[in-house]
């Protein structure tokens, strides 16, 4: 008859062996992830500072654009004050009822 003790410790050490496999199929998953989360930080850092000139450019874009226009300002204010909207549309109307 088989000797029941016996029974235990080998399940003691297939257990622990297990274990012991899962542990070698952690650390190697591991170090994958910490891989690519190198890389992927690598990249995201050069994403990010192209994205940084990029913003500076639309803004040097900006203050340019607020010179070119600088003469203009007035212009654009009248354009677009509620009075002179309102005589555009009603210009607008009498033409198409004139039509």
């Amino acid at each position: 008859m088989i000797d029941l003790g016996w029974i235990g410790v080998w399940l003691l050490v297939f257990g622990a062996a297990v274990i012991l496999v899962e542990l070698i199929l952690a650390g190697i998953w591991s170090v994958r992830i910490a891989n690519r989360s190198r890389v992927l930080r690598v990249r995201l850092m050069s994403e990010q500072a192209q994205l940084r000139s990029a913003v500076e450019r639309m803004n040097e874009s900006l203050v340019e654009m607020q010179v070119l226009w600088q003469p203009y300002r007035r212009l654009l204010r009248w354009l677009g004050h509620p009075l002179t909207i309102a005589l555009m549309q009603s210009f607008a109307r009498r033409r198409a009822a004139a039509r």
